[in-house]
């Protein structure tokens, strides 16, 4: 498990630069920042570490390609945008890498790569084997096709998925805010910055605000849902400051840097993963206290018994989160019923759901097996 004193032995590290660090106030790409990042990466990889960078920016490079003046509103304006930016981001990083004798991929993923299990795990191959060959993945979401439905959202969560898919060790979200603070430093002046977070209690979750600065999509709060899934997936994760001199080197030689999410010792089996976090969740159920204890301390399945509340519209075989009564996340699964039958069956007994439905498919509402734990 690695903190603060040995992230130094992390040999594989994905690296996401948000919109804010890559470009300026203008909205046009700050190729010295550009620059400095592909030394420090090179550096690293000249050390044997295998590197991996989640980018944006594809919107801003081509937005100032297109001679906007502001970010596109419309979805076909921004994919214009992303189509034209994706070229232009990539030439500059493949000239800056090559400056340091780097070779460079680009690699586009969207939802559906997530999704479909086959897909997840092909993606996960193809990046593999670009690491094997000592080749820096660039990474970003598939901004020139995905629409609503397909997007990952951004790129903080695509860092994620990406980290948890190629088993890295560590993930740096690099963005435009030192780290997690105890409340926004631009409202409040004796806010502190949080130098180690070990448990994403709901309380963390309330620190994180909307969306952060005009350039880009992920504030606070996405960077946060991000670390959910680094740390559950093995990876621990730093969130520091992009626009800090040799901010990399440092996070990485262990120094006092923005704020660390300690990961979880048990890294959940990839099929486990994919299901935590590859597949849209569709809706919740929550649970009183001896359910949650059951399924956190005791290893079970999730009965009707325990459930109190029903939320959103699924079908059987989405993937549905399972909330306890005070809203902090417990776990996500597989329901083996819909919201409908859920509503009519929450709180009753196992045998009693075939009196109440006319059937019963399952006794379990999601198996053991379909279920992952996230406290």
């Amino acid at each position: 498990m690695l903190t603060r004193e040995n992230l130094n032995n992390a040999k594989r590290i994905v690296i996401k630069v948000g919109t804010s660090t890559l470009t300026h106030s203008t909205g046009k790409l700050n190729l010295l920042r550009i620059e400095k990042l592909a030394r420090e990466l090179s550096d690293l990889a000249n050390q044997g570490k295998q590197m991996i960078l989640v980018s944006s920016g594809a919107v801003g490079a081509g937005m100032d390609r297109l001679g906007l003046k502001e970010k596109p509103k419309t979805i076909p304006e921004k994919q214009a945008a992303a189509a034209v930016g994706q070229g232009i981001l990539l030439h500059i990083y493949e000239k800056m890498f090559g400056e340091y004798g780097q070779i460079v991929a680009q690699v586009l993923l969207t939802r559906a790569d997530s999704v479909n299990r086959k897909r997840y795990t092909n993606s996960r191959n193809t990046l593999m084997a670009l690491l094997n060959q000592g080749v820096i993945p660039i990474i970003n979401e598939n901004d020139a096709v995905a629409i609503d439905e397909l997007k990952i959202g951004d790129n903080d969560t695509l860092s994620a998925m990406v980290a948890s898919i190629i088993d890295a060790d560590l993930l740096i979200i690099l963005s435009d805010i030192e780290g997690v603070y105890t409340a926004d430093p631009q409202a409040d002046p004796s806010a502190a910055l949080l130098s180690e977070i070990t448990d994403i209690t709901p309380a963390v979750e309330e620190l994180a605000g909307g969306p952060g600065s005009a350039q880009g999509t992920g504030g606070m709060y996405t960077k946060i849902q991000a670390a959910k899934i680094a740390v559950n997936s093995g990876v621990t994760m730093v969130i520091a400051s992009g626009g800090r001199e040799g901010v990399v080197r440092e996070i990485v030689q262990g120094k006092k840097v923005g704020t660390i999410f300690i990961s979880k010792e048990n890294r959940l089996q990839i099929r486990k993963r994919w299901l935590a976090f590859g597949v849209s969740v569709s809706g919740k159920v929550c649970v009183d206290k001896g359910c949650e204890q059951a399924l956190l301390k005791d290893g079970s399945s999730l009965l009707a018994a325990g459930i109190t509340a029903v939320d959103g519209d699924f079908e059987l075989g989405n993937t549905i989160s399972i909330v306890s009564d005070s809203g902090r996340e417990l776990a996500r699964g597989i329901s083996n019923y819909s919201a409908d039958d859920l509503k009519k069956i929450k709180g009753a007994h196992t045998h009693e759901i075939s009196s109440i439905l006319g059937f019963k498919p399952y006794d379990e509402v999601v198996h053991r097996d379909n279920l992952v734990l996230l406290v």
